[in-house]
């Protein structure tokens, strides 16, 4: 049996911040939806670097893929840094067989803008139905051009006529035949959960995301230190590291597993984040978290001082991504302090904290009413199709809870009580899981407490 042709995928993995539009993009979907099935349509194994063991050096076997793999396809959303280094590689090794493709909202640098790029549309946390079946039209026949008919498409070789690609002496090509065939028998083994210290970065990532979301978050917090501790085999977790997608992993893991105890617990996940240079960074995802332990170590009693962390963290993220949930968080801060004597100690101080809260909320209201526009036209196109995947449908719906759940909190705020109750009461009705009523159940309570107390020094 003939050894099938390779696909190596160039890109970043897990939840990633595009820096340019603020918004977080999940390109572990870009790679499973759009990418990985087509490729294995067509007949060809598809790897993507995470999913490699690690039994040699990383940078090796990277660049034996970029060097030997029959198409290269690299995904360049977020403006991955890696992403480009390799490109730049693979463009000075081969002339041929190279698929660039990006999220539609990329800022192309200079350099790359004349070069054919494929788009697709990213909604963040998924990809529509429809742009999934459009997108693997546009790949599948794009990888069936590019491999038959094998045009130049490396501007390298484009440009510098009479080039001749390099090739490998006899011991260097031995020795990346043994690492390509262990790269793809490795690619055909189920790995388990239980054989962490031999998975590789992709299980190891996978197992975390699926405890995350069966609530078991020690075992989330075990895979995602043992991914982060892959990633960089020399990483000290008492030094900066730049994995900032494992390390938000790690932190969210936990804190929520409040272990030995829960303040002990957010101290541990807030150390885990500074390492992603909290006073700087402009990360949304890193400063949205970091602004909710803040919060819930003011919560817990732990001093004003949270109080003011987690406002600076929230204004930075809401400012970022002018978005609901920072809004909301915000608003409920600032009323918190208004009510704080040695953060707040004069009335004009306590008015200028309650006329920026209520602003925010009615920022919020209107962010609610943008946000529920576009999920109702995602919602009427997905009722018009045959098939809809059932995570799309979950999505839908739970985006659909969260903009109803955040305008409600605004109402509330606002005191304008019919139009809470409404909100309310059509939250209640999207289908939810029970935690997501709980917390929002919980946020209402702290905020009537606030609501019930004089808001204002006297005169």
């Amino acid at each position: 049996m003939s050894t099938p042709k390779r696909c190596f995928v160039v890109m970043g993995f897990g939840i990633k911040t595009d820096l340019a539009t603020g918004r977080k993009l999940n390109l572990d979907k870009s790679y499973q939806a759009l990418i990985k099935p087509v490729v294995e349509a067509k007949g060809m194994t598809c790897i993507r670097a995470d999913e490699i063991k690690h039994s040699g050096p990383i940078d090796l076997q990277m660049f034996q893929q970029l060097f030997s793999a029959d198409l290269v396809i690299a995904d360049l959303s977020t403006s991955n840094l890696n992403a480009f280094y390799e490109l730049g590689i693979r463009h000075a090794l081969k002339p041929h067989t190279t698929i660039i493709i990006s999220e539609a909202q990329m800022a192309y640098p200079f350099n790359i803008q004349n070069l054919t790029i494929k788009n697709y549309t990213h909604l963040g946390d998924s990809i529509d139905y429809f742009e999934v079946l459009r997108f693997q039209q546009l790949l599948g026949e794009t990888i069936d051009q590019v491999v038959n008919q094998a045009n130049t498409d490396s501007p390298v070789y484009t440009l510098l006529n009479g080039l001749v690609p390099p090739s490998l002496q006899e011991q260097a090509r031995m020795v990346v035949e043994e690492i390509d065939a262990a790269i793809t028998a490795g690619s055909d083994v189920e790995e388990t959960a239980n054989d962490s210290s031999n998975s590789s970065l992709a299980t190891l990532t996978r197992e975390g995301e699926l405890a995350l979301k069966q609530k078991d978050f020690d075992a989330a917090k075990s895979f995602f230190d043992t991914a982060l501790r892959l990633s960089d085999k020399e990483i000290d977790l008492n030094e900066n590291s730049h994995n900032t997608y494992l390390i938000q992993r790690l932190a969210l893991a936990t804190y929520k597993a409040a272990r030995p105890d829960y303040i002990s617990a957010l101290k541990a996940a807030l150390n885990l984040l500074s390492k992603i240079d909290l006073g700087r960074t402009n990360d949304p995802e890193t400063v949205a978290m970091a602004g909710s332990i803040e919060k819930h170590l003011y919560e817990e009693g732990q001093g004003d001082a949270h109080l003011e962390n987690a406002i600076l963290y929230y204004q930075r993220g809401y400012y970022l991504l002018h978005n609901r949930h920072n809004g909301v968080n915000l608003a409920y801060l600032l009323h918190c302090r208004s009510l704080s004597s040695t953060l707040d100690p004069s009335r004009e101080e306590q008015i200028a904290d309650l006329v920026w809260a209520n602003r925010f909320r009615r920022d919020v209201l209107m962010l609610c009413d943008r946000d529920a526009a576009n999920n109702l036209k995602r919602e009427t196109m997905a009722s018009g199709a045959d098939t809809v995947s059932k995570e799309q449908g979950e999505l839908l719906n739970e985006q659909k809870f969260w903009i109803l759940v955040n305008k409600a909190e605004a109402h509330y705020g606002l005191g304008e009580m019919p139009e809470y109750e409404a909100a309310a009461m059509a939250a209640s009705k999207v289908l939810h899981e029970d935690w997501m009523m709980e917390s929002f159940t919980r946020q209402l309570q702290k905020l009537g407490k606030l609501l019930e107390k004089p808001n204002l020094h006297p005169q």
